[in-house]
């Protein structure tokens, strides 16, 4: 049995459709077989609101993160490939930042990334992508509705999530939503 319970929770998704970019994260925060906070924000605008970013993991490590990436959104004009890169680097080799733990899903109106610790900096094929315990039946759910349905990402997203929420145990219904496009 860990001395520590780890922190758990988190499904953050991003979708695409129609030239529109939608975001969606959760709100709980559990650790253990307890939750915590059922209204965190995992979702931050960044670069004067062109950019989109949402975590997993630890929320001070995400904090942290943001304050770097935006950083590099900065230095780098707002591209958000560029910047990404520079911030993979830094995590994967900076002695302070190489024990963060935290997953990053970032997007602007053109490109959705996740960035990892390990240096990945992984451009998705698909138009969806997510982070978190769950992620995986956020992206199952939204991948279903876009290639059967004719709704727009921010339904697509809001279905999506809904799903999410009622199989992860650490995803709740207390979702925000950002959209750019």
């Amino acid at each position: 049995m860990a001395l520590h319970p780890k922190i758990r929770s988190t499904t953050v998704l991003c979708v695409r459709r129609n030239g529109k970019v939608i975001m969606a994260g959760d709100g709980q925060v559990s650790m253990g077989s307890e939750i915590l906070k059922s209204s965190a924000r995992k979702i931050r605008r960044l670069y004067d609101n062109k950019i989109l970013a949402g975590f997993a993991g630890s929320t001070a490590d995400a904090f942290s993160l943001f304050t770097r990436f935006e950083e590099k959104l900065q230095g780098h004009n707002g591209n958000l490939s560029r910047a990404a890169v520079e911030l993979a680097k830094d995590w994967r080799l900076d002695k302070s930042l190489r024990h963060l733990e935290a997953l990053l899903l970032v997007a602007d109106t053109k490109t959705t990334l996740l960035l990892s610790g390990t240096g990945d900096v992984i451009d998705p094929d698909e138009r969806v992508a997510a982070v978190g315990s769950g992620g995986s039946f956020a992206v199952a759910a939204a991948t279903a509705l876009l290639d059967h349905t004719a709704l727009g990402a921010r339904e697509v997203a809001e279905a999506a999530m809904k799903i999410a929420a009622d199989i992860c145990i650490y995803t709740n219904e207390n979702i925000v939503y950002e959209e750019l496009g």
